[in-house]
């Protein structure tokens, strides 16, 4: 089946400006009006597009109201030996996130756990369940990550039974001001944050990499903090497919080089058991993540119990690794798997389709479902 004609529109060349941004960078005057046409149109943004430490980023904590508050509380709950909950997702997002700050709260002495509700029988983010959870193993401070932002009912309920809450998440804010949850601290990009920030586009591991970070600092821990923390955000952001602008571009360009010399036990497991290549001169590249250790990891979120993947990336002992690496490759392989099930049942349904006189070149976006299956998965 052909598809219908492409309608492509071609910038208008720039020779001059892009001399001028060739002649600053020693780029080609062609490379240099590839910048021009994403919008990288003087010599001084091309040089820090090149070299994202040239730019001067403001501190996290100017960028974000809830920042210090939030670093305050749980370092009381630390102090205090609170049980303290993550709730975070089951995608590559959620799931480093959830990681990376079980990571740094162990470290930090903290009585950790968490949550990440079933996929197929709670949907997404934290809920009623969990709060009442929360409350019966007497937790006094839940953090969420990559979600919290609309889950208005569980943190009133929360609140209620005396549970602070933190919401770190990256998700639109609700446009009714009412319905944004009555939570201890909220640090989002997307609320009272400068959309000209460039933390903006921070993804959910990016607003729990710069908590983790300050509080890091708050306990003198950084130097032994920093590079997990960096390898597990560089992981999440370039899986959930954030923009790589701003303090996203900084930060994952130090990040690849440092994942192909990886100190995570369960990074180097999951590498090894991927077959993926990385130069440890130049660095690994984006789509060893997008389409090599993401998939692996969605696959669990997806099939399999994100359990594995939190053991996995939490996890300080090789031979453990590596078996939970075996078992996100296999669940990849059954992944893929249904995959192909599926698209050649899509393929068969549209061929009897085409056989019965509909014409595929009318519509431009086709979506098949199949009521059965949708049916059991979500009655």
């Amino acid at each position: 089946m052909s598809l219908p004609q492409q309608r492509w529109q071609i910038f208008d060349p720039q020779p001059d400006l892009a001399q001028a941004i060739a002649d600053s960078t020693g780029l080609s005057p062609v490379i240099a009006q590839v910048l021009l046409n994403r919008g990288i149109n003087t010599p001084e943004a091309a040089q820090i597009f090149l070299d994202p430490e040239l730019e001067d980023f403001p501190s996290a904590i100017a960028a974000f109201p809830d920042l210090s508050k939030s670093v305050d509380c749980i370092e009381q709950a630390i102090k205090n030996g609170d049980r303290i909950t993550i709730c975070g997702d089951y995608d590559v997002d959620g799931m480093t996130s959830t990681a990376l700050l079980i990571r740094t709260l162990r470290l930090l002495g903290s009585v950790v756990e968490y949550e990440i509700p079933s996929r197929m029988t709670e949907g997404y983010g934290i809920n009623t369940r969990i709060v009442r959870d929360c409350h019966e193993r007497d937790v006094k401070l839940i953090i969420t990550v990559d979600n919290g932002i609309t889950a208005y009912e569980a943190i009133a309920l929360a609140k209620s039974l005396n549970i602070s809450v933190i919401v770190t998440d990256h998700h639109e804010v609700p446009e009714d001001l009412s319905k944004i949850p009555p939570a201890t601290a909220i640090l989002n990009p997307k609320y009272k944050v400068d959309p000209a920030s460039p933390y903006f586009t921070i993804a959910g591991v990016g607003v729990a990499y710069v908590l983790a970070l300050e509080l890091s600092d708050r306990f003198g821990k950084r130097a032994e903090l920093e590079q997990p923390l960096l390898e597990l955000f560089t992981l999440g952001t370039i899986a959930d497919l954030a923009s790589l602008t701003g303090i996203n571009r900084r930060l994952v360009k130090k990040g690849l080089r440092l994942l192909s010399q990886s100190k995570v036990i369960g990074i180097i497991a999951l590498i090894n058991e991927s077959g993926i290549s990385k130069d440890k001169q130049v660095g690994m590249k984006p789509e060893a993540i997008g389409f090599g250790l993401g998939p692996r990891i969605n696959a669990i979120g997806r099939i399999g119990n994100p359990q594995t993947i939190i053991d996995l990336l939490t996890c300080d002992e090789m031979g453990e690794a590596i078996a939970l690496a075996q078992e996100c490759e296999s669940t990849n392989k059954r992944r893929q798997e249904l995959c192909k099930d599926i698209e050649q049942e899509a393929i068969a349904y549209m061929t009897k389709r085409k056989s019965e006189g509909f014409d595929i070149k009318q519509e431009r976006v086709l979506v098949i479902v199949d009521r059965e299956v949708q049916d059991t998965l979500y009655p």
